[in-house]
């Protein structure tokens, strides 16, 4: 196996604070930065921060990290995403160095590569340019990954990626569960559930409301995360905002379980991201509530999850499932014992440390390779 502590990575992702990969890449450095000699970091902004002109600085600077690398000892890795403007074309055409990249929105790593800032100015335009051209896109990206490792943080993504691009070796490495304080057992906490993470589509924080209306009036619904000020308020449903920190803890430790009522996110495609908020609830030794969709019908007990068959069909359905599994749960002890108990197993087998000795692993076995 070749030591890594002679390389140099070059790692390429959203700054700490723009989008959830972001937040993720900061918990990946940690991880890694002591298996290598030296890594360098290029950052960008989120969707839309960035122009074709910060794209072109980006992409120069891998090219002068590669270049410079003692020895030529160097390995690229990029964290790519739905809209990862600025890491997809910092990798574009670079040869005779191994590039690797995790894949957070499967089966493709940037479904939208021309958006540049100025594209973010009309919806007309921003769709108009990439549904007509996804077909193009899709063998652009195939012919960029050709030969090189992709990674998942799910198997049905790892799958996905291999069924799109014959050509290259797809992955799976868990999405990483942060460390985080030990908070009260679920079966200890507040009778109430939480809603976390980002407002966008596909999160499900539209069925909110729905669920609120078929749940005890005893068990209370706390909702936490960006964009989460902009939702209504009603009685049982408080809500946050974003929280960091002793507010995150105080957060989890306030609910008995997460739920995750996930949908269709692009309309494009069905993709099958790893979810954040599921990394998190883990953190927190959480049971979780979800939907099967993509990726989540990966979960199970063993996870410290509880999955729940719904129609996405039919959307009218979906909060009566999962509040009728809430009420089950919430009041359930040794069942909410028992999910914790998992989560903390499931948290110390995706921990950082090991996610990152998983990933130098497959670094490792790369560069030992013949070119």
């Amino acid at each position: 196996m070749v030591d890594l502590e002679d390389y140099r990575l070059v790692f390429v992702a959203p700054a700490r604070g723009k989008t959830a990969v972001g937040d993720y890449s900061e918990d990946f450095l940690t991880g890694v930065r002591p298996h290598f000699g030296e890594v360098v970091e290029v950052r960008c902004g989120s969707p839309g921060d960035d122009g074709i002109a910060e794209a072109r600085r980006a992409r120069k600077a891998v090219m002068d990290y590669v270049a410079t690398a003692p020895a030529g000892r160097v390995l690229v890795h990029a964290e790519l995403a739905a809209g990862g403007f600025v890491p997809f074309w910092s990798i574009v055409g670079l040869r005779g160095v191994p590039v690797t990249a995790t894949i957070h929105d499967p089966p493709q790593g940037v479904w939208w590569p021309w958006s540049a800032r100025f594209m973010h100015r009309s919806r007309l335009l921003f769709h108009g340019v990439h549904f007509p051209t996804q077909r193009v896109t899709t063998a652009l990206e195939g012919r960029v990954y050709t030969g090189r490792t992709l990674v998942a943080l799910t198997e049905t993504g790892r799958r996905s990626i291999e069924q799109r691009y014959p050509h290259l070796s797809a992955v799976h490495i868990p999405h990483i569960v942060r460390d985080r304080p030990t908070i009260r057992p679920a079966q200890d906490r507040p009778k109430a559930i939480g809603f976390f993470g980002h407002v966008y589509r596909g999160k499900g924080f539209e069925q909110i409301e729905g669920i609120r209306k078929q749940l005890p009036d005893d068990v209370l619904i706390r909702v936490a995360g960006r964009g989460t000020e902009a939702l209504p308020r009603e009685d049982g449903i408080e809500v946050l905002g974003a929280v960091d920190g002793p507010d995150e803890d105080a957060f989890f430790e306030s609910v008995r379980a997460i739920v995750v009522p996930y949908g269709k996110r692009h309309w494009q495609d069905v993709t099958f991201p790893a979810s954040g908020v599921v990394a998190h609830a883990m953190a927190y030794r959480t049971p979780i509530v979800t939907t099967g969709y993509g990726s989540l019908a990966e979960l199970d007990t063993k996870t410290g999850a509880v999955v729940v068959p719904v129609d996405h069909d039919e959307p009218e359905t979906v909060a009566t499932e999962l509040a009728r599994t809430i009420t089950e749960l919430v009041d359930d002890q040794p069942r909410l014992t028992e999910l914790g108990e998992y989560s903390e197993k499931t948290r110390q087998d995706r921990s950082v440390p090991r996610t990152a000795e998983a990933f130098a692993a497959v670094w490792s076995r790369i560069l030992a390779a013949p070119n």
